[in-house]
């Protein structure tokens, strides 16, 4: 997400390290930078425009810290501008009165609307204790119902359908009753798209949005779109008074110019985000970490919520214990590469760490843990445990198996053993009374 725009910017701030004071000259140059990398990533030019005139204010009127350098001075103003631009209202979701509260999806076809309504009764369940029932209101486009279906169970949420009515009016209102009955305090409610936006559309969309009165609207963006998901937004915003956004396939942008200029454009904010294939990959949207994320200082706490989620205290106690008895086996090396792909792609996992702190030869290929997990799928059990059995004909075998060559199968076993290695050496670090390794790993 933001690769380009990231990039761009970083170029820009590189060039203003070395100079000794901000200079109306600079300050220009450096705008006139940000402004053609703003519009690389697809921000609209009017947003682009407007950002970097306040930015420039700011700048020429030094409203900074002097004990900042030019370049960390610019970057605290494009900062705070970015801050400005992203955060256009509160972010979370606003549910009052007695239960159950719906929540509405709507948008073009296409956009991840089911998706988007599993994930979110997911997070809700996991951050905010609450019971959600799904309810099939596409009654356009076919198998619309399975598919929410399916995504229901995968959320652990609850399903509502009728599939002997054609009025999606009346299965909202159905659906409403039994949340009542079986008590659902969270309702949300997948809406038909189009391949456009036109009459029939809203019509239908506002009748059921009368019909459940929900607390939140949300409209889901393909952000992969630019600047048209914008365009869809604000007619989307003319007909329904949508309250916030969701942007999907936020991993998939480089550029990221949508959210740049939803939140400027519409005036509504931007509620969540979502990256990623599985049912987890929906982010709360925070302006200030996709800020700092943007200019390469990173998430650091989005970071650790994310490991936080996966973790396992009973698991991590278990794990410690083989590698202080050097029982690290490739069936437990699978395991931990299985939990780190849940986070998320390794490219988006690097890049929430701050610039400084990424490795410089770091393989952003998140295809290689997939095949790494096929050498490893490949093997006997024998072998997964004993890997010092596997000898050439089985590395044939096993790289057959997996689809990969034998190099490869090498490489994971030499990766492997060094790994091993490096335990029995900070082991014995521990037993000697020598300081060093990896501080606080062994107790």
């Amino acid at each position: 997400m933001f690769d380009r725009l990231a990039e761009r910017l970083s170029e820009t701030f590189r060039t203003l390290s070395g100079r000794g004071v901000l200079t109306e000259g600079n300050i220009s140059d450096a705008m006139r930078e940000i402004r053609r990398a703003l519009l690389e990533a697809d921000v609209n030019f009017k947003v682009a425009g407007r950002f970097v005139s306040e930015a420039t204010e700011k700048a020429l009127g030094g409203k900074v810290l002097k004990s900042l350098t030019p370049g960390q001075q610019v970057i605290k103003i494009v900062h705070d501008q970015l801050v400005e631009l992203l955060a256009s209202g509160s972010s979370s979701l606003h549910f009052t009165g007695s239960p159950p509260h719906v929540v509405l999806l709507c948008g073009l076809q296409g956009s991840g609307k089911t998706t988007t309504a599993a994930r979110l009764a997911w997070w809700l369940a996991r951050k905010k204790n609450r019971r959600s029932l799904l309810v099939a209101c596409d009654l356009q486009r076919p198998a619309a119902i399975d598919q929410l279906e399916v995504m229901a169970k995968k959320a652990g949420a609850g399903f509502y359908c009728n599939r002997a009515v054609s009025d999606p009016v009346l299965v909202a209102r159905e659906a409403i009753n039994q949340a009542r009955l079986q008590q659902y305090d969270t309702v949300i409610v997948d809406t038909a798209g189009r391949l456009h936006v036109d009459q029939e559309l809203m019509d239908e969309l506002v009748r059921v949005r009368d019909a459940v009165k929900p607390e939140e609207i949300l409209l889901v963006l393909d952000g992969l779109t630019g600047q048209d998901a914008v365009n869809v937004a604000v007619k989307f915003q003319e007909r329904t008074g949508f309250t916030g956004s969701v942007l999907t396939k936020m991993d998939g942008d480089s550029r990221g110019g949508a959210a740049l200029s939803f939140a400027a454009v519409t005036g509504r904010p931007i509620k969540f985000v979502g990256v990623g294939e599985g049912i987890e990959g929906l982010e709360a949207f925070d302006a200030e970490r996709l800020a700092g994320r943007i200019l390469g200082m990173g998430d650091v706490v989005g970071l650790v919520e994310k490991a936080q989620e996966g973790y396992d205290h009973q698991e991590a106690l278990k794990l410690e214990k083989k590698l202080k008895n050097n029982d690290f086996t490739l069936e437990d090396f699978a395991t931990q590469m299985k939990k780190i792909r849940k986070m998320g792609s390794l490219g988006d996992i690097l890049a929430m760490l701050p610039a400084g702190m990424r490795p410089a030869e770091a393989d952003m290929d998140t295809a290689s843990f997939g095949r790494m997990e096929a050498i490893i799928g490949s093997m006997t059990p024998q072998e997964r445990r004993r890997p010092e059995v596997i000898n050439g004909s089985r590395r044939k075998r096993i790289a057959m198996g997996s689809g990969t060559r034998v190099s490869e199968v090498n490489r994971l076993l030499s990766q492997f053993r060094d790994m091993k290695k490096m335990m029995k050496r900070m082991k014995s670090m521990k037993r000697s009374g020598i300081r060093g390794g990896l501080p606080g790993l062994f107790r």
